[in-house]
């Protein structure tokens, strides 16, 4: 009597290992994430949103700059620097960067020290956020 009770088990326990496996199967609903945060992909909303807002546009605040991104960074902080037209090999003006998943950006120079200081942190935080609207 025992081998038969032994096979009923081992019977049920394979029914119920198949039905789980076909349940596992069948159509799940597609996971949606609407806004990457890692620093990468922050990083290049910010520079797709400063270049349009900020240069595209002709904003007075960085007439006298230019855009150099520096998005292939091997350092994992993917940055843009804000760059003298007449000395683009110069210290930067502004230096924005962002680290880790979520990304934290950081933005530094003496541009943040100015005028535009709280207009760049604003923009900077909105375009991180997935926003792209010009201020």
């Amino acid at each position: 009597m025992r081998p038969r009770l032994l096979t009923g088990l081992y019977s049920a326990a394979a029914i119920t290992m198949l039905g789980l496996l076909v349940t596992s199967c069948g159509p799940r609903p597609p996971s949606i994430s609407a806004t990457d945060h890692s620093a990468l992909s922050t990083m290049e909303r910010v520079m797709i949103n400063s270049n349009a807002c900020w240069f595209k546009s002709a904003d007075p605040a960085f007439a006298g700059y230019q855009l150099a991104p520096e998005l292939n960074s091997f350092t994992g902080r993917p940055r843009i620097l804000v760059v003298d037209k007449k000395h683009p090999t110069g210290r930067p003006s502004l230096v924005v960067q962002a680290e880790g998943n979520p990304a934290q950006l950081q933005a530094f120079g003496p541009m943040m020290n100015g005028a535009s200081g709280g207009r760049i942190t604003g923009d900077v935080n909105r375009w991180a956020a997935g926003s792209k609207n010009c201020s």
